[in-house]
């Protein structure tokens, strides 16, 4: 490399390295916005100095074991081995080179494959008075330079095929299939658009409140709260950048974004709206800057509630740069988007110990029963700063509100919100009053023949500025190219390819990650007709869309995130611009020496402090809880979900749906009472009118909401219980079409006719008898065939007059599950035991299925075990299961001391479990069940497991690993490691036998083990079940505040009175109150009294200890009492709302507690005694809520 060029490569290096941390300040953005100078004109470039940190890991300590080492794969027919210096010095050197993402960076005219990069807009062609965003400068920025320096030819309009023709000879059959892969061949990501990562939190909802308030209250977090919009996630990076739902583009959903959005416009800036729209989505595609919205229409499908309105609100900003998304934060969000009239969420900021315990307390007391009207202004009232949404949820949305978002977020995030408030008020809506054209139900009504007319309606009234051709939606129609979907082989060939810069390789990375994990993860890859002029055979361009087909994969991935540091988060809807092209070899290899030369030392510390920026190894950076309310849940989850099941199954199987959701949320007594009678009265209702045929859930509202209605005049309760009904927006006419079982969000089934039935359409009542299936999620070995002979033998089995079967999986021939379901339908009152093991989720859907169709609870037999970080058993448990099959003979299903691979075949189940940690899997089970049966096996106060133990297991999982990766299911004997695979298993029984007695002494005694788990099934029969703690709070309905009193001390009270008063004697006999007295509280305040936000407020003081002065003792024929007076919580007197505080002790039958209150005004009148306590009785109590 030339001394200019290796000058000028080290200088832009230099330019772009991040600095050190540093304490607030505002933003470069933000600077931007608050002086508002224009035109914006680049900066003169900064030096910036490296910061370097150690990316040495730590060494590992402890006893070293076997690892095994993945066997050389033979090299793929037709592809050549990659040369050591344009594979690995490309994918190691170049990335981790920094380009900035500064105006200087951006004037280079960068190119790849002979096609320009896309978005190289220069600083002096932005349109004037455009705010520019701040410059993100991190490891993740792209690298071009090299390959601009390498590679100068650009195709010409007819080497690239431009012309019709040269089109349709290229599109001969899916893009991308005649694309060989050689080692000259290069591959360039781009992520195109992208919602925020989804992250799972690890700890409960108790855990996580906890830990906010922690850091709320150290000064190192300020809480974030905003409304929960009900819709759809719409994101837009531009005309050119594209449209995107959450997992897919160019269909019906993306054009309603893009025509609500063009509205918003209109509504916004008026007649100047064409001319904004157009400097919109320049300054978005020059920037590379993605918008992500809620989409909120009446025509998509019902949710909660069908808006009044259709509309979007703003809830991400996203600078993509060249590499690695950066989120704005929410007061660089409202910045933006005031600065564009952009609509806004409402936003709630909470940073002191005492509004984030307000916060939390009031949804508690509001989470069965608000709206939004009720939430609003009780968090308006505790917050420390309230920025009011431009869309306002009661009028655009209505009242039912779907929930609430909490979030952590910076602890300067206060003083950067107020000074964004004050420098970007409210901006003006020019558009009110004028005509805008016609509305989104308007244009769906007007086209009603199919989806395309209805799409190309759309976008044609969005008008030209805001969607200039329809190339995502209907291809390239001129040329006669309408298929979209790329060759599937592009995938590998992307993987194949050496990669460019630094996101491209962190994009290989992830996706090889999911692929190997064998994650459910799609990776649909389409033409980018965007790019059609720079398409030739040796360059290709399309789209790929990343969608994960379940929400533990985001759990299963951030474990993942631990253990390498250095992996991107996996993103929600994710979409990435892939272009793949060839160079000759001189060139490449050139540009692969010269990458290296220069960035050889590097050795990762960009990356090192690009986590630092990030925030990745702080798991407190990620802490969010979503809280939702009971009006919305009952709509969607009760009403909306319930209905196949109510039209399949009847209306036993949906009350048994609906009580398990609310036990499963926690839902209050009183509140189950009251939505049971509703709901058996609309299963009623509804199956009357409808027969056989089931209500859409795409327009169920249409049906519900006027029975909501009628059913909320009865009585205040029912209103209070409805939440809000009336109102209801009709859309039968101006729904869009949606393709038949296509849903995007995931939340609107296609219908389906449900079979004839007779049996249950005639049952409107529910059966008392239920039939019960007893199954086991667990690991041979874990005894369940001797626990199934113990419980068939028991007398009085279950203590119930149901008969009780067993049904052994050994000894079934052909498919298990579906004669368990055959006998189901024989027996279907019957306890069926299912004497196999059942370990995925696969199998629970079936036995779910098996609950509906035969009216029948489950319950879940599991083995105790703390479990491992990503497997609910733990090595102790996993040694315990193979040593007792080690032991069996003649076992009639062959797995036994006989079996050559029985290690093998218990590690195989024990993977089946792989992913999910105990808490998460006992969850699951009670969320799917309703209830879950522990049986004990390890002793707690066991020793711990001998290190040879340890080891052979740890081998085996690892080699475990390594075979099915290489062969998936094959036997072991028939794979590459048999040998290694023999000499496993025979190490496996001379370690475990040689630990016999430790194994043997670390179980618990069978016998007690079977009581143990029979005490628990009698329970689950009776309907007495209890719980168990699956470390997942269940939060209930706030009512009151209060003093929880201990009781025996207020008896050993009455007691001294007794003795020293002979009145307080002669009532305290009469009554029994020294035996009958249960529970004695001092009520603070009620919120049907004193308000929401005056019982939240004493959240602050939430479980520390009061001291409470009785002084006198007052009883009428009715109510008695002993005053009170309130002692200090820290130095802070805590007062009662209530004019009298006091304990009520007793009140006479007919009479409500709240009596106790006129005590007072009775002694006044003669009709009460009052006996003073000299001195004052103190007792101290704990506050909380009731």
């Amino acid at each position: 490399m030339s001394k200019f060029s290796q000058g000028r490569f080290l200088s832009l290096l230099a330019l772009n390295l991040p600095s050190p941390p540093k304490p607030f300040s505002p933003s470069p953005s933000l600077i931007l916005l608050l002086r508002r100078r224009l035109p914006l004109s680049p900066s003169p470039p900064v030096p910036r100095r490296f910061f370097g940190a150690s990316s040495t890991p730590m060494a590992h300590r402890g006893k070293q074991t076997t690892q095994w080492k993945e066997k050389q794969r033979p090299a793929a027919v037709g592809s050549p081995p990659s040369s050591p210096v344009t594979a690995s010095a490309v994918a190691d050197g170049v990335g981790r080179l920094s380009i900035a993402d500064n105006p200087a960076a951006r004037s280079l005219p960068m190119q790849l494959g002979g096609a320009p990069l896309s978005n190289q807009g220069s600083v002096k062609s932005q349109q004037k008075g455009l705010w520019k965003p701040k410059s993100y400068v991190t490891a993740t920025s792209a690298v071009a330079a090299p390959v601009e320096s390498t590679i100068s030819s650009v195709p010409t309009e007819e080497e690239t095929g431009s012309s019709a023709n040269n089109l349709m000879k290229l599109f001969k059959g899916p893009i991308g299939a005649h694309f060989n892969v050689d080692n000259n061949t290069f591959s360039h990501a781009q992520i195109r658009a992208t919602f925020y990562p989804k992250f799972e939190n690890e700890k409960s909802d108790q855990e996580i409140r906890i830990r906010m308030i922690e850091m709320v209250s150290h000064g190192q977090a300020t809480v974030e709260v905003s409304l929960k919009h009900s819709g759809s996630l719409f994101m837009y990076a531009g005309h050119h950048g594209g449209a995107y739902a959450k997992n897919s583009f160019g269909n019906i959903y993306t054009a309603v974004g893009v025509f609500v959005l063009s509205r918003m416009f209109l509504e916004a800036w008026g007649t100047e709206a064409g001319k904004m729209q157009a400097q919109f989505n320049n300054f978005l595609e020059e920037n590379r800057i993605c918008i992500s919205m809620e989409l909120v229409t009446a025509v998509l499908g019902d949710h909660g509630q069908r808006p009044l309105d259709d509309y979007v609100v703003i809830t991400a900003v996203t600078d993509l740069g060249h590499g690695k998304p950066k989120f704005y934060s929410t007061p660089e969000l409202i910045a933006f988007c005031r600065k564009w009239r952009l609509p806004t969420n409402h936003v709630w900021l909470f940073s002191t110990r005492k509004s984030v315990t307000s916060f939390f307390a009031a949804y508690d007391a509001l989470c069965e029963e608000g709206t939004a009207t009720t939430v609003c202004k009780a968090l308006n009232e505790v917050a420390d700063i309230s920025v009011p949404g431009s869309k306002d949820h009661i009028k655009v949305q209505g009242e039912i509100l779907e929930g609430l978002v909490a979030r952590v977020v910076s602890c300067d995030s206060s003083k950067h919100m107020e000074k964004v408030l004050k420098d970007f008020p409210p901006p003006a809506l020019d558009g009110v009053g004028l005509d805008l054209g016609p509305t989104l139900r308007e244009v769906c009504a007007a086209n009603r023949s199919d989806e395309k007319q209805q799409v190309k309606a759309l976008l044609q009234n969005a008008g030209t500025s805001m969607c200039p051709d329809y190339a995502d939606w209907f291809g390239i129609e001129e040329s006669g190219v309408h298929s979209r979907q790329a060759d599937r082989s592009v995938l590998s060939k992307f993987l194949q390819a050496h990669p460019t810069d630094y996101a491209t390789t962190k994009l290989q990375e992830m996706i090889r990650l999911i692929r190997q994990r064998h994650f459910p993860a799609a990776f649909k890859c389409y033409y980018n007709f965007h790019k059609v002029n720079s398409l030739s055979s040796d360059n290709i361009h399309y789209k790929m869309v990343i969608h994960i087909h379940s929400d533990s994969v985001f759990r299963r991935y951030q474990q993942e995130m631990r253990r390498n540091r250095g992996l991107w988060p996996l993103y929600r809807g994710f979409f990435v611009d892939v272009n793949l092209f060839k160079v000759d070899k001189e060139r490449a290899t050139d540009f692969a020496k010269d990458s290296n030369s220069l960035l050889k030392n590097i050795n990762g510390n960009l990356e090192a402090s690009s986590l630092v920026a990030d925030g990745l190894a702080d798991e407190d950076a990620n802490l969010m809880i979503k809280l939702k309310f009971l009006t919305y849940k009952l709509r969607t989850f009760l009403i909306r979900n319930g209905l196949s099941i109510l039209f399949k199954d009847g209306p036993s199987a949906y009350k048994t749906y609906y009580l398990r959701q609310m036990k499963i949320w926690g839902t209050s007594a009183g509140k189950q009472r009251e939505l049971s009678k509703m709901l058996d009265e609309w299963a009623v209702y509804i199956r009357r009118k409808y027969g056989n045929k089931q209500l859409s859930t795409s327009t169920y509202l249409s049906e519900a909401e006027p029975f909501l209605e009628q059913y909320a005049t009865r009585s205040p309760q029912n209103q209070v219980l409805v939440g809000a009904a009336g109102n209801l927006v009709r859309t039968e006419n101006l729904l869009a079409i949606i393709e038949a079982g296509r849903d995007e969000e995931g939340d609107i089934h296609h219908d389906v006719e449900a079979p004839s039935s007779p049996t249950h359409a005639a049952k409107d009542t529910v059966l008392k008898d239920e039939g019960l299936i007893v199954f086991f999620p667990g690991i041979p070995g874990c005894a369940k065939s001797a626990l199934c002979k113990e419980i068939l033998n028991a007398p009085g089995g279950l203590g119930d007059n149901r008969p009780v079967h067993s049904l052994m999986g050994d000894l079934i021939k052909g498919r298990y599950w579906q004669k368990v379901a055959d006998e189901r339908k024989k027996r279907p009152y019957a306890i069926t035991l299912a004497d196999k093991n059942a370990p995925n989720e696969e199998v629970w859907r079936q036995i779910e299925d098996m609950c509906r169709s035969t009216k029948a609870s489950a319950v879940p037999v599991i083995p105790e075990s703390e479990g491992t970080d990503s497997n609910p058993f733990s090595l102790d448990a996993l040694a315990i299961f193979i040593f007792r099959v080690l032991q069996r003979v003649n076992h009639p299903g062959n797995l036994d001391k006989a079996s050559p691979n029985a290690g093998y075949v218990l590690l195989m189940f024990y993977h089946l479990y792989d992913g999910k940690n105990r808490r998460e899997f006992e969850s699951e089970l009670y969320e799917r069940f309703g209830s879950l049966v522990k049986m004990p096996l390890l002793k707690p106060d066991r020793n711990p497991l001998p290190d040879p133990v340890k080891d052979i297991l740890n081998e085996g999982i690892n080699l475990y690993r390594l075979h099915t990766n290489r062969h998936g299911r094959m036997e072991p004997a028939k794979g590459s490691y048999a040998k290694e695979w023999a000499r496993w298993e025979k190490r496996l029984r001379e370690i475990l036998f040689g630990n016999a007695d430790h194994l043997n002494s670390i179980q618990v005694p069978f016998d007690y083990a079977v009581k143990q788990v029979l005490e628990q099934l009698k329970d689950v029969a009776k309907g007495e079940y209890k719980t168990p703690d699956t470390e997942k709070r269940k939060f209930g309905n706030i009512v009151f505040a209060a003093v929880t009193l201990p009781v025996g001390e207020i008896k050993n009270l009455l007691d001294k009175l007794a003795n020293e008063d002979p009145k307080a004697k002669s009532f305290l006999e009469d009554k029994s109150l020294v035996n009958n007295l249960m529970k004695a509280h001092v009520t603070l305040a009620h919120k049907r009294s004193h308000g929401v936000t005056t019982v939240a407020s004493y959240g602050v003081f939430l479980n520390q200890n009061l001291p409470v002065d009785f002084t006198a003792l007052l009883f009428s024929d009715k109510v008695a009492a002993l005053e009170a007076q309130l002692g200090s919580i820290n130095g802070e007197k805590i007062n009662s709302k209530n004019e009298w505080p006091h304990a009520t002790l007793w009140t006479a039958p007919g009479t409500a507690p709240k009596e106790a209150n006129t005590l007072p005004q009775l002694v006044s009148e003669g009709k009460a005694t009052r006996i003073d306590i000299v001195p004052p009785v103190t007792v101290s109590g704990e506050l909380d809520f009731y």
